[in-house]
């Protein structure tokens, strides 16, 4: 009798304690599953942080002075991934549900000559400049049908400091060029990123 009664008394302090438990906050709507994208009650997802430490798969380069001034993205594209979805990619050739990819943009760095480049003492060249703005895209098979799968956001093109949460940008603005360019490679510019690319590790 002496040991059921502590059982049941054991019982009831588990039942208190998870009652006290603190609940989530009602701020962040939902989280895909193993990853970092935050979406907010109204469908906006929430600025990436820390992302400047993963892995840096590629920066690709499309200047004002090689497009009659007139490129679409004239600033360098530095691009992020988490390591573990680079793992992932590497052994599969897919990215996980869930995988966040980043594309910070820097402008070239104060162009001399008309095409953009300047003289540094390596040479002349293309040169990082200040940064310039924040692109994003999830992968949520659920939440992105429309466009295979990944849903595109962009927290501004302009220097820091930039927006604090982005709303899904329309498919005609992103999407659709992944679409028509890159949808067998899992809409992403693998062919732009070595490491993805050729697939020879870290």
């Amino acid at each position: 009798m002496y040991k059921y009664l502590l059982l049941t008394i054991a019982g009831i302090g588990l039942m208190l304690g998870a009652s006290l438990l603190p609940h989530g906050t009602p701020a962040v709507a939902a989280q895909s599953q193993g990853s970092t994208a935050v979406f907010l009650p109204d469908g906006k997802v929430k600025l990436p942080t820390g992302f400047r430490k993963w892995v840096f798969v590629g920066a690709p380069l499309t200047p004002n002075g090689l497009n009659n001034g007139m490129a679409g993205f004239p600033e360098y594209h530095h691009v992020y991934v988490e390591q573990k979805n680079v793992d992932a990619y590497l052994k599969t050739g897919e990215f996980p549900e869930g995988t966040v990819i980043v594309k910070e943009l820097t402008r070239v760095l104060n162009p001399t000559f008309p095409d953009g480049s300047r003289t540094e003492p390596s040479g002349r060249g293309f040169f990082n400049g200040e940064f310039n703005g924040i692109d994003m895209t999830v992968k949520d098979s659920k939440r992105f049908p429309k466009t295979n799968g990944w849903g595109f956001f962009t927290f501004g093109h302009h220097p820091l400091p930039y927006t604090e949460a982005a709303a899904e940008s329309p498919i005609g603005q992103c999407g659709g060029c992944h679409l028509a360019n890159v949808a067998k490679t899992d809409m992403t510019w693998i062919q732009f990123y070595p490491l993805l690319r050729d697939k020879v590790g870290y």
